[in-house]
């Protein structure tokens, strides 16, 4: 009796443990492979699904870090890959769809082009992961989404090998009107192989409105779309944004100009500042802002808290509606910005208190005007930038841009 009475206690143990496994198991199959998807679809920083991230160590003894991804799809073109990467010194072991890629012989120029991609995102993503048990709740990290939802890579091809110019035009969502000026106008510059034009805009809760800029991506194809919400107190996320775009897919551009859409630009004046410059690094070109208070009125658009910062003169920036940047400080700023306390004040941000941390030069052209100014041909086409431009605007300044009679000294 006594026997029985043991073995059925061994065996209800038995049951009892094979439930708690089985549980176990249905549970992680519903986190891993229902959730998943679920992620991968908001943030595509996010499609990496870290199987394994520890430190490992190579000949120098430098810590390094290794990642094993296992079934993960390129958001691009589909293709499932699987791949052990030692991120640090670049050491990559390939395969796509099942099959061993050699990047230099066996896959096609588009294969290669979308693995490189992949694997600088994923670096950088590493970088960030790694990062993110010090980031303060205050700092730009802290609330930056990164990628992007609509990247369009194919308007740097090479990674902008041989361009001498990036322009990036910070527009929102509803300035449809805007954007149509500017491709009809001084847009058309953008044309030209050594010159890549491009919208930035951030997300709408607005539906319809959705509708119309899928209409407007699937025509143009020249608007990048970035993982924040658009509105004035993300304009420091939408520069951010612009920097890890160039960063990620456009870094051989000599130079970068961020701008607004309500912006006219004389892209043949720029292009020979840029030519006059060629040779110019770190620095940022644009118009120059020096001792700038900041306004401690909690009332004010434009409120900054001493938290936020302390000192009671911001350092020189350039002012925001269009400066110019040469291409070795755009890794830079873009790095920099993530681990500084966030300031909706982009321009002061970016240019002023994350170049000066970094010693960017920043540097005063007269060309930058950056304000409105009157409509002759000759302020037309000696400026390089005018500011407060309405979009039905941009022909009357386009057309005395293009103007062969007027004779300016």
């Amino acid at each position: 009796m006594y026997q029985f009475l043991h073995l059925r206690s061994r065996l209800l143990q038995t049951l009892i443990l094979g439930l708690v496994v089985l549980t176990f198991y249905a549970y992680y199959r519903t986190t891993v492979y229902e959730l998943r998807p679920l992620v991968s679809t908001w943030n595509a920083s996010r499609l990496l699904v870290l199987e394994s991230l520890h430190p490992t160590s190579n000949i120098s003894g430098d810590s390094q870090v290794t990642i094993i991804l296992r079934n993960l799809t390129l958001e691009s073109n589909g293709l499932n890959v699987s791949m052990v990467h030692n991120v640090s010194n670049a050491s990559f072991v390939t395969t796509l769809n099942s099959q061993p890629v050699s990047l230099t012989a066996n896959a096609s120029n588009e294969s290669k082009s979308n693995v490189d991609r992949f694997i600088k995102q994923l670096a950088r993503t590493v970088d960030t992961t790694k990062n993110m048990v010090n980031t303060s709740k205050d700092t730009a990290r802290a609330i930056y989404e990164f990628g992007h939802s609509v990247s369009v890579p194919e308007r740097c091809p090479e990674y902008g090998k041989g361009m001498e110019l990036i322009v990036v035009i910070m527009s929102a969502p509803s300035h449809v009107e805007a954007r149509t000026a500017i491709r009809q106008t001084w847009g058309h510059f953008g044309q030209r192989k050594d010159v890549g034009i491009l919208f930035m805009l951030g997300v709408t809760m607005d539906a319809k409105l959705e509708r119309v800029l899928e209409q407007e991506q699937n025509m143009f194809a020249d608007v990048i779309r970035g993982r924040f919400f658009d509105s004035y107190s993300n304009l420091t996320l939408k520069t951010i944004s612009t920097l890890e775009w160039v960063d990620g897919y456009c870094p051989r551009a000599k130079y970068l100009l961020k701008t607004d859409d309500d912006m006219f630009i004389n892209v043949p004046r720029l292009l020979s500042f840029v030519n006059k410059h060629a040779k110019d690094k770190n620095v940022i070109f644009g118009r120059l802002a020096k001792k700038w208070k900041p306004i401690r009125n909690k009332r004010s658009k434009y409120y900054v808290s001493q938290a936020q910062f302390k000192p009671p003169v911001f350092p020189d920036f350039t002012t925001g509606p269009a400066y110019l940047l040469s291409r070795d400080v755009v890794h830079k700023l873009y790095d920099a910005a993530l681990d500084q306390t966030y300031l909706k004040l982009e321009d002061v941000f970016t240019t002023g208190i994350v170049a000066h941390k970094l010693g960017i030069k920043r540097a005063h052209a007269n060309e930058f005007l950056n304000k409105r100014i009157s409509y002759s041909p000759c302020n037309v086409q000696r400026g390089i930038s005018i500011h407060m431009v309405k979009y039905s605007e941009q022909f009357e300044l386009w057309k005395k841009l293009l103007d062969g009679k007027t004779k300016c000294k």
